[in-house]
């Protein structure tokens, strides 16, 4: 595990640019324009899990980009959480319906799920054992990078990381398809408490890679299992706000649609804290996408 010296001296004196090793940078501009400079696309794994929703990412998980998240997530360089975050928060907007892009303050219009409802990203959580050899969870960390870069942008979001493992998965790595989404299957939870804050606000599923999807059909899974898991007793009880461990991270490391372009089914909620007891998966993101998942959307 990582020490608090060398985290803090990653931050302050960067050895190497995470995606190409050039000295003396964090990531450089070359890099830094292959990870998000570009507009993020759809991309759809094949073949593409059931429950899976509309998927945009920012990169292809090719060189530079595969480079700098494998430096983030494996060695430990957390100053690459801010350029990941804006990477992945390209790819949240882009991933928006039109309705919620056009309800940004300054846009002249009003959320749909009630005036100033922040876009809630929800990361993939990393497995326990993960977490502890690694020292930190990537996909959390860069969450909350991409929440902080969306308000700075002038949208209004929140990380919310409510998501956990409740049984021990195996290593997905040499897994194929089939089998990682029943290595997946039933493996993720949303945390007591979590489905409340799930629905104050439309939700969007985040991950720093995706490669068959198996990881973010189950999260979505999760997330609309927990609308039936709060009690009616509930219904008029305050949504929790409180200063938490994640709202402190933020600060260090500072957010479906069908095919048809229609609204997914809301998942109802009771106890929903005055925005209508709902829960609505509207898209997920992330950061990169293995390549082929990105040429099936050439016409």
């Amino acid at each position: 595990m990582r020490g608090w010296w060398q985290d803090l001296t990653d931050l302050v004196l960067p050895g190497e640019c995470g995606g190409c090793g050039a000295p003396r940078t964090v990531l450089c501009a070359k890099c830094r324009a292959v990870l998000g400079g570009a507009v993020a696309h759809r991309v759809r794994p094949v073949p593409e899990p059931p429950g899976l929703p509309v998927v945009h990412a920012a990169a292809r998980y090719a060189d530079e980009v595969r480079a700098t998240l494998l430096a983030h997530k494996e060695r430990g360089a957390l100053a690459l959480a801010g350029p990941l975050g804006a990477a992945l928060a390209g790819a949240v907007r882009a991933g928006l319906p039109g309705a919620l892009r056009g309800s940004w303050p300054g846009a002249g219009g009003a959320w749909s799920r009630g005036v100033g409802a922040p876009v809630l990203l929800v990361p993939v959580p990393s497995g326990r054992r993960a977490v502890r050899a690694r020292g930190h969870d990537p996909a959390r960390r860069i969450a909350f990078a991409a929440a902080g870069e969306l308000r700075r942008s002038g949208v209004p979001a929140r990380a919310l990381g409510v998501l956990r493992q409740r049984r021990a998965v195996a290593d997905q790595s040499g897994l194929n398809s089939r089998q990682r989404l029943d290595n997946l299957a039933g493996a993720l939870a949303v945390a007591p408490g979590g489905a409340r804050l799930l629905s104050e606000g439309p939700v969007v599923l985040v991950d720093d890679v995706m490669t068959t999807g198996a990881s973010l059909a189950e999260a979505a899974r999760a997330v609309r299992a927990a609308a039936g898991l709060v009690s009616n007793a509930t219904r008029t009880g305050a949504v929790y706000r409180g200063e938490t461990r994640e709202s402190r991270e933020e600060q260090n490391v500072g957010s479906t649609r069908e095919r048809t372009g229609r609204w997914p089914a809301r998942q109802g909620i009771t106890g929903a804290g005055g925005v209508g007891g709902v829960v609505d998966v509207v898209c997920a993101a992330v950061v990169a996408a293995s390549p082929d998942s990105f040429e099936i959307n050439r016409n």
